[in-house]
């Protein structure tokens, strides 16, 4: 009798392991279906013509088609990940994941051509000439586009470091993405709800997250090409730095639950601060040494030889602050949890 039922009990689970697996691939491949569309638009044009001409060239196709396709393969690959690398499933359909978007970003930044009445770009340098100009610059050829500055910082030799934040948030995505989908696939496979409060926070953060990447894609924060920015635009500015960085470190949060309090919590706040940082380093290399400004006076001017305003200290500091309150109360009783 007992075995009937325990047989039972697993044919269940699998069901709603299957069920929540085909859920997540159908609201991947929605969510999606934006940047694949544009992806074969670009594809299309490059076969057919051998460019895309500007007119024809969809806001941002890069880093978010390669995304969506990086997140659509782990997800698809979600049942074999699991039976054959059981808890390091989520490692493996990273490592797979991550390597098909340098792989297919690569594919686009080298192979794809823009072309303007004046210019004929490879895309890696069209998507630095859109970083550098604010949405109204879009209509604007590149060669007309001016700062609002003194010094035009916007603008300089290309240097590949530029994309040093566009991969990070490109990164962070994908490895958040996978690792909810995977946390809850592996706590419905194996009833362990340790990680379930930490998994919830994970989903949240990644999805504010990923809103205001597409958020900042079509409005720049509402910059206007200055270096001093709008009040509103330092406040989502900050926001985005923040979240960017609490992200990561609920992912680390999330997969530390069995180490110590002191390991976890720590270790969580420690990657989400350095994580801002990085951050704000991608957009120094971006800006050729300079930074955004939120406002004027001492509290928003750079200081000597860190370039870093009081203010961004401020950001990256609250960045792991808030990561450490979160994975706070997320291992609170759930570390030591029962399995379900």
């Amino acid at each position: 009798m007992n075995g009937t039922l325990q047989n039972t009990e697993v044919i269940m689970m699998k069901a709603k392991f299957t069920r929540f697996w085909l859920c997540s691939l159908a609201a991947v491949l929605a969510a999606s279906f934006y940047p694949l569309l544009m992806g074969v638009r670009v594809v299309s044009d490059m076969l057919r013509d051998g460019t895309v001409l500007k007119e024809n060239y969809p806001k941002y196709i890069i880093p978010y088609t390669p995304i969506a396709v990086a997140v659509i393969l782990g997800v698809l690959l979600l049942p074999v990940f699991v039976r054959l690398l059981k808890r390091f499933a989520v490692l493996g359909s990273s490592v797979l994941s991550v390597g098909a978007f340098f792989g297919l970003e690569y594919l686009f930044e080298k192979n794809v051509v823009v072309t303007t009445a004046e210019t004929v770009t490879k895309l890696e340098d069209w998507q630095m000439y859109m970083c550098y100009q604010p949405p109204g610059g879009w209509e604007t050829t590149v060669t007309e586009y001016k700062t609002h500055t003194a010094v035009e910082i916007l603008m300089g030799k290309y240097d590949p470091a530029f994309k040093l934040h566009f991969y990070l948030i490109s990164v962070v995505l994908i490895l958040a993405i996978l690792n909810c989908v995977y946390g809850f696939a592996q706590m419905i496979r194996t009833g362990d709800r340790r990680r379930k409060k930490a998994l919830i926070l994970q989903s949240v953060s990644a999805a504010l997250f990923l809103g205001l990447c597409i958020l900042a894609c079509f409005t720049a924060f509402w910059r206007d090409g200055s270096i001093l920015v709008s009040q509103l635009s330092a406040f989502l500015m900050s926001v985005f730095f923040i979240l960017l960085g609490v992200t990561v470190g609920l992912f680390f949060g999330s997969l530390l639950l069995d180490r110590s309090r002191a390991v976890g919590l720590w270790l969580s706040a420690a990657v989400s601060a350095a994580t801002t940082l990085v951050m704000y380093i991608g957009e120094m290399i971006l800006l050729h040494g300079h930074l955004y400004r939120f406002g004027t006076g001492f509290f928003f001017d750079g200081l000597p030889a860190i370039v870093l305003a009081p203010v961004d200290i401020l950001v990256i500091l609250a960045s792991g602050l808030i990561a450490f309150l979160l994975m706070l109360f997320a291992r609170r009783n759930g570390a030591q949890a029962e399995k379900a």
